[in-house]
């Protein structure tokens, strides 16, 4: 069950991309306290700033490193392994006293009551009422998903300002955003040839491929860059973000631009499988299959997670598109 939902979670990124879509709460914008944040579970008052944080939710203890604060406890659910700080993060921005690790779905609330914490962020989490419940019985406030969203939907956005403005750090998470924004942006300009190209997003795993037909935040990352999603795959998604693909229809893959992420496997299964090189755009030249990394960058769904993902993705798919 375990690594069903694991799964899941990896397919997803953790969340489906609706930028436009920020839901702030209800916190003042200076960073005063005491603050309020609207979540799922009500309104959370944070009465001053905290001082010992404890980060659990997917990319919650990185947004917090990225804003200058270094949790106490935290959760590593890439895994990436030690403290749970991926590589992409910057140096300046990682701990200098490594936190302890608590676990992901399941969290050793022994280990986080020891810990004497002051908040609780778990903002791109299940939202099931249970571990909020559970999070609450050690009396501190406790930072849940978003009113309005949906089991590890946050998006990165909506993580940023809930929790800049949990940490009392509003002026910094609005200038990472702005960050985010114009790498996009920068990267767009810089490559005028991706603007209407297609792109068809798919995974490999053990038991075979799928696709990325909408809702996922891999879609909206290349449709930043300019491209639309492949509209044979649209044709095929439903109200699905992700469908399986059999070997009989690789031709879904085909489109301007084929990218393929390994999940559980070295991409190198990807590149030496013949079913994929069977597809019209890899024949071609014209795809990227990512490196584990690179893969954990785009399913980690955070501001420094997707800028690593531009700088380097965004020279792979030029000289993809270029054959």
């Amino acid at each position: 069950m375990l690594m069903t939902v694991l799964l899941g979670l990896a397919l997803t990124g953790c969340g489906a991309s609706q930028p436009e879509q920020r839901n702030p709460g209800d916190a003042s914008s200076d960073g005063a306290f005491p603050a309020t944040i609207n979540t799922a579970f009500g309104d959370v008052t944070i009465p001053e700033r905290p001082q010992r944080v404890v980060a659990l939710g997917w990319g919650d203890a990185e947004t917090a490193l990225a804003l200058g604060v270094q949790p106490v406890g935290a959760s590593d659910w890439l895994p990436v392994g030690g403290d749970g700080v991926p590589s992409w993060l910057p140096k300046d921005k990682r701990y200098t006293t490594p936190p302890v690790m608590l676990g992901t779905m399941e969290v050793s609330m022994e280990k986080v009551a020891a810990l004497k914490p002051d908040l609780i962020l778990d903002t791109r989490a299940s939202g099931e009422k249970d571990r909020y419940d559970l999070l609450s019985r050690l009396g501190v406030p406790v930072v849940s998903i978003p009113k309005g969203a949906e089991s590890y939907t946050t998006t990165w956005d909506q993580q940023l300002d809930v929790i800049g403005k949990a940490l009392g750090k509003t002026a910094e998470a609005e200038e990472l955003r702005r960050d985010v924004e114009n790498k996009f942006a920068e990267a767009k300009a810089a490559h005028p040839e991706f603007a209407g190209k297609t792109v068809a997003i798919g995974a490999k795993m053990s038991q075979g491929y799928g696709a990325y037909v909408g809702g996922d935040q891999r879609v909206e990352f290349m449709r930043r860059l300019g491209f639309e999603n492949s509209p044979k795959l649209r044709e095929q998604a439903g109200e699905k973000f992700f469908i399986n693909v059999s070997p009989e229809r690789m031709d879904l893959f085909d489109a301007d631009l084929t990218m393929m992420f390994p999940i559980g496997i070295n991409a190198r299964a990807i590149e030496d499988d013949r079913l994929f090189r069977s597809v019209p755009a890899v024949e071609a030249g014209r795809s990227v299959v990512l490196t584990k990394q690179l893969s954990q960058a785009f399913s980690a769904g955070t501001a420094h997670g997707m800028m690593h993902a531009v700088d380097s993705v965004s020279p792979q798919i030029a000289e993809a598109l270029a054959k």
